[in-house]
């Protein structure tokens, strides 16, 4: 299921959403330019490798090796479909967890939930030596931010089944369908040494980041100047 758009209302600019959008589409125009050794040593420095935390863990890696990833492999992607896939699901959950939220505090909601999501995928794979990179992980937990703060609201969404056609659902039937196919599809890949070799989609990335944005609008709440949105 793709949504398309939604129908929650948003009372201030989306800039911090924009603004994520903007950095991550200069950061894939620059990989584009690379050549590919130049573009693997690159993906290896600033994404998230498994192997290296584990290595951290044990004392054989510097810190500088592992933090500063955490937060850098969220603006890095590895094709088109993976950068747009991405940047179109935080446009349309992103713009109105910004304004629910605030700028400066939906910026930190972010970060946290990628650095959250890295973690949570990189304590099931710590024998992988595959950079983990793209933004889904932080997306994920824009998504969980949403399901609270607009579980009714109404998503014009696009269904694949058979032949294409839109559909509009509440946010919290297609929400709740999206992380139950990451549960699954996470639970079908723990102990695959092959899928943590060959690397894929980090599924759990998705879960924690998910969890992991449920907990933080419940801790931070929103901003005492919007309105209240529930349509149930």
């Amino acid at each position: 299921m793709i949504p398309l758009r939604d129908n929650a209302p948003r009372y201030s600019a989306p800039f911090v959403t924009l603004g994520l959008i903007a950095v991550n589409v200069i950061i894939f125009l620059y990989e584009l330019g690379l050549d590919p050794y130049s573009l693997e040593h690159f993906v290896g420095l600033h994404g998230v490798v498994p192997l290296r935390f584990a290595n951290f863990v044990a004392g054989r890696a510097a810190v500088g090796a592992v933090l500063p990833p955490l937060v850098e492999h969220m603006f890095l992607h590895g094709g088109w479909l993976h950068l747009l896939g991405n940047m179109w699901f935080l446009w349309i959950f992103g713009d109105n967890l910004e304004d629910q939220l605030g700028h400066f505090r939906f910026l930190v909601f972010y970060l946290t939930c990628g650095v959250v999501a890295a973690l949570c995928q990189t304590s099931l794979t710590l024998s992988s030596r595959v950079p983990s990179v793209g933004a889904s992980g932080a997306i994920a937990g824009v998504m969980g931010g949403y399901l609270l703060f607009f579980p009714g609201a109404r998503v014009l969404t696009l269904v694949p089944f058979f032949f294409l056609f839109t559909v509009e659902i509440p946010a919290y039937v297609m929400l709740f369908y999206w992380i139950a196919v990451q549960v699954i599809s996470g639970l079908t890949s723990v102990g695959n040494a092959s899928l943590q070799a060959q690397g894929g989609v980090a599924w759990w990335a998705h879960v924690g980041g998910f969890v992991c944005g449920l907990v933080l609008v419940k801790m931070m709440g929103r901003r005492p100047r919007v309105r209240r949105y529930y349509e149930w």
